[in-house]
């Protein structure tokens, strides 16, 4: 696509409705007439720190404005005069951080704007023919229709993320298979959905951290143990025998640090949902006051949809005087 063509086609994507709002609503630094290195190492730079925010904060607080910000300033970027040598990795951090501003969004479930991002972030990736971050908003395309309700589209989203594998490193195919497992899951497809599981594993088990781009580093037994168990969990709630997600679950719990809390809170929330499904109360009793505690301190609207999950499941237990303060206490998170 050539480069003007480009920009009139991703400028009335930002245009589109609410997003074009809050991008233009949002106060961002004058944009420069010609783009320098330094500008491009900012960009990268936001996506980097507003990742980690999100990832301990949630991005349904301050973060996703912080986030506007700075994307509306990225991708102004992108009518200014850029020497040739740079405009690859222009396109590849706007890219990236793109696709940090819509897992913000998809967390405050502004899934209009997050749909959009997503998809800004893959044509400024195919524009450049970055394969990796194409396949990171791919991934994150993914997850949001699955969560949305539609796994078939989740799974379609995956699998043209996986287009030329080839070009991908083994964490990026196993971050896509486990999207694809999680897709398959929703859909009931328990023997295609472990087969997925496999694939990821096997992918997993050849990653070298050093060979790993950057955007990939958050990307380790953790985050690996914790998709594949979300998947899990999925088969588990349907029928199918909950050791491995229990044990998948319980891994990412104990992995994660302090700055992953975002992503503990959803592996120990499914943990404790699950426990609760499997009639171990008493276990998930303790698991659900952490889980409590941890999405207590996010501002993020996906953690309070899985501890209301967590509710609903305890429901079933509601007998027992300590699951009834939970249930209690989680009312008034979720409210909150």
């Amino acid at each position: 696509m050539e480069r003007r063509n480009f920009l009139a086609a991703t400028s009335a994507a930002l245009a589109a409705g609410p997003l074009a709002q809050l991008l233009t609503s949002t106060p961002a630094a004058a944009v420069p007439a010609v783009v320098r290195p330094a500008d491009v190492e900012q960009v990268r730079a936001a996506a980097t720190t507003l990742r980690s925010w999100d990832n301990l904060y949630g991005g349904a607080g301050v973060v996703r404005d912080t986030a506007l910000a700075q994307l509306r300033w990225a991708a102004g970027l992108l009518n200014s005069r850029c020497h040739v040598p740079l405009r690859a990795e222009l396109f590849a951090a706007v890219s990236r951080l793109a696709t940090v501003v819509g897992a913000s969004a998809f967390d405050a479930f502004a899934h209009d704007d997050a749909h959009r991002l997503f998809a800004f972030a893959t044509s400024c990736a195919e524009e450049v023919d970055n394969w990796p971050l194409r396949a990171i908003s791919y991934n994150l395309r993914s997850r949001q229709a699955t969560w949305r309700g539609t796994p078939d589209a989740g799974l379609t989203l995956a699998e043209l993320g996986l287009a030329r594998a080839d070009r991908l490193s083994p964490a990026e195919q196993s971050m896509l298979h486990n999207a694809r497992a999680r897709a398959l899951a929703k859909m009931g497809r328990t023997q295609q959905t472990l087969a997925a599981i496999g694939t990821s594993d096997d992918s997993f088990a050849s990653i070298i951290a050093t060979a790993e781009g950057p955007w990939m580093a958050y990307y380790d037994s953790a985050q690996h143990h914790g998709d594949t168990g979300h998947a899990l969990f999925d088969l588990a709630l349907a029928g199918h025998p909950p050791q491995k997600a229990l044990q998948r679950l319980q891994t990412a719990v104990d992995s994660h640090g302090d700055c992953f809390a975002r992503s503990r809170a959803f592996s120990r929330t499914k943990l404790a949902t699950l426990q609760m499904a499997a009639s171990d109360p008493e276990q998930a009793l303790a698991e659900g006051q952490s889980a409590l505690a941890e999405v207590g301190d996010l501002r993020s609207l996906r953690a309070n949809h899985e501890l209301a999950e967590l509710g609903r499941v305890a429901h079933r237990h509601r007998n027992l005087p300590d699951v009834r303060d939970l249930r209690e206490r989680i009312a008034a998170t979720v409210a909150t």
